[in-house]
């Protein structure tokens, strides 16, 4: 982190409720040569059809020349170029946009000053895309509070396509909570409007964060912290007589609670809550289950062989117990996972089958060691076909 970011981070520590008004001189030569140099090389082109190795041929002049663009307000994101990949293990794609060349450039600088700010104001519970968390650690803190604490159901719920359905002017008016500054807020709203070039023609994007473009993971952050975050623990978690606990990794997340009929209350909750702000609940994708210590013993009372079963970051959790007797939670890799982690291997084997076999076998081993890496963790059974 740069030393005028560090300073502006520690303002937003201890003052919670400042609002910044001069933002925009963050972005200067050094920040635009620095997010320039940390975007990878083999990312596909935008609909400007530009590489950084192509940008870099003349790097200084084309720096320098986006700079007063900047400066002079007369940058214009482009539209995102919108591809489709396969869903590994099905016949779904999911699309993707991808932005110019020097809308990269931009959007990571303004995804580190968006932040460097909100990193303060994000809680506890929230994992996705921040700096010293991952997905380990929103699973550390779900296996401490289905084990530790007086959790006995589970919401497993989905947000039907979040990112497709983010609302610009909530969104906008989120970001003033902390922001004041006029030009890097029309900056934004500039690269949320900038549309999609689809099959060669231009769609307008009046609602929405294209999943691939840099900025989207912070502003989904920042729109789930004030739509569900902040939500559950000041309101939820204060109409609850029990214990609740919600956990977050981007659009992902469970909701655990100590009573059936708070949970089901929640839910009904949930629905309205996210309207409000043009979202859905994948009704389809959603369920209310009992899970924790007494779950066993209450499906023996109703003739079910064994209590039901979550997915969560790629692993189906289920109840178990030690060989003390102890309860304890354990995790498997979730069955839709291992089949695209299989398919995604596969496909990979194909493309690379002309290299020599040593030099497959190296890599073939690095992919699956990281898969190891992931899956491998305590309490997870591993699958490897």
């Amino acid at each position: 982190m740069t030393t005028k970011l560090a300073r502006i981070a520690e303002v937003a520590r201890r003052q919670p409720k400042e609002r910044f008004t001069s933002l925009m001189h963050l972005i200067d030569v050094d920040m635009l040569r620095m997010c320039h140099a940390e975007l990878k090389a083999n990312k596909a082109a935008g609909v400007d059809g530009i590489t950084k190795g192509q940008y870099e041929g003349n790097l200084e002049a084309n720096i320098q020349n986006l700079l007063e663009r900047l400066k002079r307000k007369s940058y214009r994101p482009q539209p995102v170029r919108r591809v489709y990949i396969p869903k590994p293990g099905t016949d779904q794609k999911r699309p993707l946009g991808i932005p110019a060349y020097e809308d990269k450039i931009v959007q990571l600088a303004i995804s580190k000053i968006l932040n460097t700010i909100f990193e303060a104001d994000f809680l506890d519970m929230s994992f996705g895309f921040r700096p010293q968390r991952g997905c380990h650690d929103a699973l550390k803190l779900l296996n401490y509070l289905t084990v530790a604490r007086k959790v006995n159901y589970i919401v497993d719920a989905d947000i039907k396509g979040f990112f497709d359905h983010v609302d610009h002017d909530w969104l906008m008016k989120f970001l003033e909570h902390r922001i004041a500054d006029p030009n890097f807020l029309r900056l934004i709203r500039r690269f949320l409007k900038a549309g999609i070039i689809e099959n060669g023609e231009l769609r307008d994007a009046s609602e929405g964060t294209p999943q691939g473009g840099i900025i989207s993971p912070i502003l989904a952050n920042i729109y789930l912290h004030y739509v569900l975050d902040l939500w559950f623990e000041k309101v939820v978690r204060k109409h609850c007589r029990g214990e609740a606990y919600i956990v977050r990794y981007a659009d992902d997340f469970i909701c655990c609670f100590q009573y059936k009929h708070e949970a089901e209350a929640f839910y009904r909750a949930l629905r309205a809550r996210l309207a409000k702000f043009s979202l859905s609940v994948a009704e389809e994708k959603t369920k209310i289950i009992p899970f924790g210590r007494f779950a066993a013993q209450w499906c023996k009372r109703m003739g079910k062989r064994k209590p039901d079963t979550f997915d969560f970051l790629g692993f189906t959790h289920y109840c178990s117990t030690s060989h003390q007797g102890k309860f304890r939670v354990k995790r498997r890799t979730s069955r839709k996972k291992f089949r695209q982690s299989v398919q995604r291997m596969k496909e990979w084997i194909k493309a690379n089958r002309m290299l020599p076999a040593k030099a497959l076998m190296g890599l073939l081993r690095l992919k699956l060691e990281g898969y190891y890496r992931y899956y491998g963790i305590t309490c997870a059974k591993l699958d490897m076909g």
